[in-house]
C-alpha cells in the first residue's frame, strides 16, 4: 500500500496536531486544573500509608517544578503547531515523553503504567515518523553545524597541561 504526497502530508500534519493537543492538555493541566498534588482527605493520610504514586504526585506540586514542566510542554506544543518549527517541536517531544515515560512506568500502579506505556509509546512512534519525514533536512542542519563548528587550537603542548589549571 502506498501513499500519495498530499496523504503523507496530512498523515504528518494529523500527528503533528495530536501530539501539540496532548502536549496542550499535559500543561495546562499542570499550568491551571492542579494536575499534581493531594485532596485534603489524602494530606490527612500518614505518609507510610500513601502510595508511591500519591507521594509522587505530592512531591511533583511544588514550584517551580510543576511550572517548568508545564510551561515547557505548552511550548513544545506551540512548536508542533507551525510548520516551521515543527521539527524543534518534536525533538523537544522526546525527552520530555521519555521523562513522562519513566516516571509513570516507576511510581504508578502497573495496570494503570502499562496502559500509559503503550500510550507514550504510540506518541514517540508517531514522533518518529515526524522526524523521519523531514530527516533530510535535519540531517543537513547537523552537517553544515558540524562543518563550522569545527575550532582548531594551536596551543602548544604546555598549552594543554595548563588548561585544567585555568
Amino acid at each position: 500500500m502506498s501513499f500519495s504526497i498530499k496523504q503523507k502530508n496530512f498523515l504528518i500534519l494529523s500527528a503533528r496536531y495530536l501530539l501539540a493537543i496532548t502536549m496542550l492538555n499535559y500543561g495546562s493541566a499542570k499550568l491551571f486544573d492542579g494536575q499534581f498534588g493531594l485532596s485534603e482527605s489524602e494530606m490527612s493520610i500518614p505518609i507510610k500509608d500513601l502510595s508511591l504514586f500519591k507521594i509522587s504526585w505530592y512531591l511533583f506540586d511544588n514550584e517551580p517544578f510543576k511550572s517548568f514542566i508545564g510551561i515547557s510542554q505548552l511550548v513544545c506544543a506551540f512548536l508542533l503547531l507551525f510548520r516551521r518549527t515543527s521539527i524543534i517541536g518534536a525533538l523537544l517531544f522526546i525527552p520530555i515523553s521519555i521523562n513522562i515515560l519513566i516516571i509513570d512506568l516507576t511510581i504508578m500502579p502497573t495496570q494503570m503504567a502499562l496502559s500509559f506505556f503503550w500510550r507514550l509509546s504510540f506518541y514517540l512512534v508517531l514522533d518518529i515518523m515526524i522526524l523521519w519525514t523531514y530527516k533530510e533536512v535535519i540531517l543537513d542542519f547537523f552537517q553544515n553545524v558540524l562543518k563550522r563548528g569545527q575550532v582548531t587550537y594551536n596551543l602548544p603542548f604546555w598549552g594543554y597541561l595548563l588548561l585544567p589549571i585555568s
